[in-house]
């Protein structure tokens, strides 16, 4: 195993054998890990302690809910519709992962807030459309049946772990970026603490289960984030290239990584992807992005 701090490339066997991914839709960095208060996300400032922070995480892409769900996936920026509306062009990490284990849909799942994520359990690639598919709990009753709670679907996801162990999951909980849509500050800022709150909670819960105790990864980022003050109108919206839309947070907790570790080498969101296959030991031969080597031990 490389010495932790030397810089060089992780080569070790990893020990993850799950991985969890929870993204909270839409806050800007500056409301997260770039406030040096942390005042919004203490929870996530005392797991800090026990994973790795990276400070310069970007959404190279678009900068909206379905493409940056997608690059996240994918390992692929695509410009793709925010409705629903159109699937990824690429497989995702739940496809390649079940067609590489050979593993039941169950042991993958996505689960959000956001009805139209749904379209992360597909892709329009011959020979992997239709096929593959991880489980989905999406919305109120799945694609374009409308948003629902992330109280719900906080409860949701605690129930599938129960149920099921997924060995990878992806959870999206909605409500920063709702609330800034609507152009309420107040509640905005209370969104991300609750959601905060939701991640601590899930982490808790994946720590005290004893099949996922020890084993499990969980990788904290977000989709998108917004304009800052003074850009278009403001913490209101998001969707192009300024660095409040494109600056994210990134912060992974599991057996393999550094623990209190911040780091600055630039990485962006296709290589999630990359370094969720590295763990769980499968190919994305479609995907563009590479492992955060800098965050293994």
């Amino acid at each position: 195993m490389a010495n932790p701090d030397d810089g060089t490339p992780y080569t070790g066997c990893c020990k993850t054998e799950n991985v969890i991914i929870i993204v909270m839709d839409g806050p800007r960095f500056s409301e997260t890990f770039g406030d040096y208060t942390k005042q919004y996300i203490p929870n996530q400032q005392k797991m800090y302690t026990r994973g790795a922070m990276l400070g310069n995480f970007r959404n190279n892409g678009t900068t909206n809910t379905d493409s940056g769900h997608d690059a996240i996936c994918t390992g692929n920026y695509e410009d793709l519709e925010n409705t629903g509306q159109v699937l990824p062009q690429y497989p995702s990490i739940f496809q390649q992962y079940l067609k590489a284990t050979g593993k039941p849909a169950e042991k993958a799942w996505v689960v959000a807030s956001k009805d139209k994520l749904q379209i992360l359990a597909d892709c329009q690639t011959l020979g992997w459309a239709g096929q593959y598919m991880p489980r989905t709990d999406c919305g109120k009753n799945g694609l374009f049946s409308g948003y629902r709670s992330d109280d719900t679907t906080y409860h949701h996801a605690e129930n599938i772990i129960s149920a099921y162990h997924p060995n990878l999951m992806l959870i999206n909980f909605k409500d920063p970026d709702v609330f800034g849509h609507s152009n309420q500050w107040g509640q905005y800022l209370t969104a991300i603490k609750k959601t905060d709150e939701y991640i601590k909670a899930l982490y808790d819960f994946i720590e005290n289960d004893e099949i996922y105790k020890g084993k499990t990864t969980v990788i904290i980022t977000n989709d998108h984030g917004r304009h800052l003050t003074g850009v278009a109108d403001g913490f209101m919206n998001h969707g192009d290239g300024c660095e409040g839309c494109r600056h994210i947070e990134f912060l992974a907790l599991g057996p393999d990584f550094k623990q209190g570790a911040g780091i600055d080498p630039p990485y962006e969101q296709i290589d999630i992807s990359a370094t969720v296959a590295k763990l769980l030991h499968f190919n994305m031969d479609y995907g563009k992005g590479k492992v955060i080597d800098a965050i293994f031990r």
